[in-house]
């Protein structure tokens, strides 16, 4: 059954809406719709994509209960491939960034920004949850008290590898220095406070460097 909302975006692997109504939530919802893929066979996709719904859904669940600020699970409705959760009422940090760059980002408390972002992914390693989609867009402010939420983790799997961990800052790292200049010092914050709340993260933050050696060589060769 296709869902029944406002659709606010549309993604390689599922499309989100907005429930203006859900339950008692005065905000409404968020529903994530993952769709099939017709070019596999229609048994193997709805596995695929089953399994892919429930690994969500309970990294999302892990990530919480360590302490993240994540959206609250609402329904996991796996025949619709579909996940009932809570709309944040908040900026992405992209936003808020792009908004404040032509200032130098002057009006942004950057060690408070830092000292959140690297305290939540601390926690969300700690669990051995890696994202594998970290960007600005996916890291929101809530506008009642300023928490910093991790979102969307359609791409999110447990890994106790340190590698994995390393390549999931490696991209927040290259969001940032893609789409945010002159923000190296924040995101030098950022790990000083991930090195600070994860007790394992020396190991990571060795092979962040190993995976920006190679990063930097594939941009040499092009």
């Amino acid at each position: 059954m296709r869902v029944q909302g406002q659709l606010i975006k549309q993604g390689a692997e599922a499309r989100v809406f907005h429930l203006p109504t859900f339950l008692t939530t005065p905000q409404g919802c968020i529903a994530k719709e993952r769709f099939p893929k017709t070019y596999r066979h229609p048994d193997l996709d709805r596995q695929l994509t089953a399994r892919r719904v429930i690994q969500e859904a309970r990294c999302l669940q892990k990530c919480r209960k360590s302490g993240m600020d994540t959206p609250t699970v609402y329904l996991v409705d796996i025949p619709a491939s579909t996940i009932y959760m809570e709309r944040i009422v908040g900026v992405t940090v992209k936003h808020r960034l792009l908004r404040s760059q032509a200032i130098n980002y002057a009006d942004i408390d950057q060690a408070a920004l830092a000292e959140k972002i690297g305290t939540s992914l601390a926690k969300m390693h700690a669990q051995d949850v890696v994202h594998g989609d970290l960007t600005t867009s996916n890291l929101m402010i809530r506008d009642d008290n300023g928490s910093l939420v991790v979102i969307d983790f359609g791409l999110s799997y447990v890994s106790v590898l340190p590698e994995d961990k390393a390549v999931d800052l490696y991209v927040l790292e290259r969001a940032f220095s893609s789409t945010h200049p002159n923000t190296e010092d924040l995101f030098a914050r950022i790990l000083e406070h991930y090195a600070k709340g994860y007790k394992q993260s020396r190991a990571i933050l060795a092979k962040l460097d190993e995976v920006r050696l190679r990063g930097r060589k594939r941009s040499m060769v092009g």
